[in-house]
């Protein structure tokens, strides 16, 4: 008697085992569903981490170019400066080809060439990257802190961990001798 109560007990142990991993299935069936259907209703913010994702992605992507954007339903605007042409229409294909978009607006510029502002360029990467304060950043695959330099003019593009961080970068960007002005528009994470 013991050992048909003993099967009977483990019989509905499994029933109710298997009870519960249906439930959890259907449930997590439904809320993977609710997901993709808030997709669909909001194409942008899909779009805006595809464009954002594949735009760093880039091989010629560095720290003097700054690539932004907009995404405007099914349309992407693409803004920035980059030092090369082809990273122009680089970003412009690889969003074309993201599932979804249906026009691409490019308004890339692509900053002249020339030895003085290259020179600056590499002057501004050495005094910002090269202060203690900030040398984690340059760590980075792609260093946060982007350098655009047109015409001995600074613009410092990108994101930090803090307000020191930004301020730090700003008054480094103005040590460097030959710069015309600076311009620090570095974002702080979480404002």
């Amino acid at each position: 008697m013991r050992s048909s109560i003993g099967r009977r007990t483990t019989r509905i142990a499994g029933a109710m085992t298997l009870a519960v991993c249906i439930s959890t299935i259907l449930a997590t069936g439904a809320r993977s569903q609710d997901k993709h259907s808030d997709n669909i209703n909001r194409p942008s913010s899909r779009l805006e981490r595809e464009v954002g994702h594949e735009l760093r992605l880039l091989p010629f992507f560095s720290v003097f170019d700054n690539l932004a954007y907009r995404v405007d339903g099914y349309n992407v605007e693409l803004l920035g400066e980059v030092t090369r042409p082809t990273l122009k229409s680089d970003a412009e294909a690889v969003v074309k080809n993201i599932e979804g978009v249906e026009h691409v607006t490019n308004h890339i510029k692509v900053l002249p060439t020339n030895s003085v502002d290259d020179e600056l360029r590499l002057a501004e990467y050495r005094a910002i990257y090269g202060q203690a304060v900030l040398n984690r950043y340059g760590l980075q695959a792609v260093p946060p802190i982007h350098i655009i330099v047109e015409n001995g003019r600074v613009i410092l593009e990108g994101v930090v961990a803090s307000e020191m961080d930004k301020n730090v970068a700003g008054i480094q960007a103005k040590t460097v001798p030959g710069v015309f002005s600076v311009t620090n528009n570095l974002q702080v994470e979480g404002k």
